[in-house]
């Protein structure tokens, strides 16, 4: 019994060795591979990769085979006078707007002049002598003084002297009023018709083009639409010439009359110291 005891006793032991040996088998193949699966990345890991250098874009110029210059050098001479006829009316246009202005200016201020020193003297010769020469109140004065002091002649003597000192004053601020409005009928020409000027250069460039695309047998985009947008300056230039022309035109007026009424203005009150001095002179 006391064999059999101990027997079973070692028995007992040896399997006890047995059950607690195999977790610590199993533990030891798992822990070599993660050893090695944490080794690995250490040993495979990549070189940094070379920055990449960045593209340089290059834009490339191309040439514009439209435009003016295209236009003038391809052109044949219907399209030339066109473009010629434009550039006279844009051209009298400004040189008509700066000389006018000009003008306006001038007898604008000759008005100040003559309001502010005229009426002061004591006998109208001296007082127009005092005016600008040249000038327009000088004209209006002079003509007035002459028309009150020679009122003879066949026929003027029919006339009584008020109606005829007051013809001749209005005659001179008519011919002060016509050299202002002069040039004034080419802005309104330009106005009108330079739009239709142009009109007429594009319906003739359209036709040449559309001409030339059916002669050649290509009708592509890029062979109806360049020479048709280049037809279509000409009435822009058209526009061009006309919109300052109108502003020009529509200014000027504005400006004439203004300038008109203290030219009005001057000789009413010139008339009326004329016919004051003769009154007294009887």
């Amino acid at each position: 019994m006391y064999l059999g005891k101990s027997f079973f006793s070692r028995l007992f032991l040896v399997l006890m060795m047995a059950v607690g040996s195999v977790p610590a088998l199993a533990q030891e193949p798992a822990s070599a591979p993660a050893a090695t699966a944490t080794a690995a990345p250490a040993e495979t890991t990549a070189p940094a990769a070379a920055p990449v250098p960045a593209a340089t874009t290059t834009k490339e110029s191309v040439d514009n085979p439209y435009g003016i210059k295209a236009l003038w050098a391809q052109g044949d001479f219907v399209a030339k006078g066109t473009l010629c006829i434009l550039f006279i009316m844009s051209l009298g246009s400004w040189y008509i707007l700066i000389t006018k202005l000009y003008e306006s200016m001038k007898i604008s201020g000759e008005s100040k002049a003559a309001r502010r020193g005229f009426f002061k003297h004591a006998s109208l010769g001296d007082a127009a002598k005092t005016l600008k020469q040249g000038s327009a109140f000088r004209f209006i004065a002079e003509t007035g003084i002459e028309a009150g002091d020679h009122h003879e002649g066949a026929l003027t003597e029919h006339i009584d002297r008020n109606t005829w000192v007051t013809m001749s004053v209005q005659r001179s601020v008519d011919d002060v009023q016509s050299r202002l409005q002069d040039g004034l009928a080419f802005l309104a020409t330009v106005g009108s018709t330079a739009p239709f000027v142009g009109l007429f250069g594009t319906v003739w460039g359209i036709y040449n083009a559309l001409t030339a695309i059916g002669i050649a047998g290509q009708a592509s985009i890029d062979k109806v639409a360049g020479p048709v947008g280049e037809a279509l300056i000409m009435t822009a230039i058209g526009l061009a010439v006309a919109v300052p022309a109108v502003l020009g035109y529509n200014w000027l007026v504005r400006r004439n009359k203004v300038t008109m009424e203290s030219v009005r203005s001057f000789s009413a009150d010139l008339h009326g110291v004329l016919m004051g001095a003769r009154a007294a002179a009887r």
